[in-house]
């Protein structure tokens, strides 16, 4: 199983006070310091809408649809009207627009698109999310919307794509882009921006595991690939300074139909936009 530890893999700074705080809990309560982590780890950070982003944004049919589980409710972005139709998932800390060249090309190509912020992103409602927020949204816009003929997802979105079809959501393809993997060492890397000593990310996995009931590491990108028989498309960057490319090698290794496309030279994000990334994903959909 791949490590994915990586210093550089943090894309926002930590504020030193917060670093403070972590450590005089870590040296007070190892049960205080991971919640104090916890609290952290769950509240994305929201961020103003990119100049490349607003056209989407502006020529998107716009609606707010509830999560009655969640007693939240998330934005929704429709682009056209073909029959076909494509679900795009951002990851965390994103946006609902954030996949806009990819469905641009989607648009191109005959297909509709449906993308949204998750819970306590962009313009949806509520001010904390996990993995298992984003897999209901999936959930109930399969419901109202789907099914649809791909799913396309990037980062924490791509995980939550894999596991929403592990849980019997139904799609032709799937492509997930700069995916993590491995949820223990998603929380192993954390503690370590924090400052904090690696046994609190034990005591944050038994918080969670509680919260759950059930391991959290059920979650893992590869768990879900193993369960997977449609065609899966995984795309990473070599330089990926957010999840390391490790990660998409070993969900690939797991899926009973995979391709696998490394690139380099554009990162955690800059992928999203790539004219090369972007011929390959409707190539593969056209197969």
């Amino acid at each position: 199983m791949p490590k994915q530890n990586s210093k550089k893999n943090i894309s926002v700074r930590i504020p030193k006070s917060v670093l403070i705080i972590a450590k005089i809990l870590e040296f007070t309560s190892h049960t205080l310091a991971a919640k104090f982590a916890i609290k952290l780890f769950i509240k994305p950070v929201k961020f103003k809408i990119p100049k490349r982003e607003q056209e989407m944004d502006n020529k998107s049919r716009q609606e707010n649809i509830e999560l009655p589980s969640l007693q939240k409710k998330i934005r929704v972005y429709h682009l056209g009207s073909e029959p076909k139709k494509a679900l795009m998932v951002h990851g965390w800390s994103g946006r609902g627009t954030q996949l806009w060249s990819i469905a641009e090309r989607l648009l191109q190509n005959g297909y509709s698109t449906i993308s949204f912020d998750a819970p306590a992103h962009g313009k949806s409602t509520g001010a904390t999310s996990d993995m298992t927020e984003f897999i209901v949204a999936i959930e109930e816009l399969d419901k109202l919307y789907g099914p649809f003929d791909i799913i396309i997802g990037h980062s924490l979105g791509a995980m939550a794509a894999l596991n929403a079809v592990k849980k019997g959501i139904s799609t032709e393809k799937v492509i997930t882009i700069g995916s993590g993997d491995v949820i223990q060492d998603i929380i192993n890397d954390f503690i370590q921006k924090l400052g904090m000593d690696i046994a609190i990310s034990k005591t944050m996995t038994k918080l969670f595991e509680m919260k759950f009931d059930q391991a959290v590491n059920n979650y893992s990108a590869y768990i879900a690939a193993r369960e997977i028989a449609i065609p899966v498309l995984v795309i990473h960057d070599e330089d990926d300074e957010d999840v390391p490319v490790s990660a998409a090698k070993h969900i690939k290794r797991h899926l009973q139909n995979g391709e696998l496309l490394i690139t380099k030279g554009l990162g955690h994000r800059k992928i999203l936009g790539d004219k090369k990334v972007i011929d390959k994903i409707i190539q593969f959909i056209k197969k």
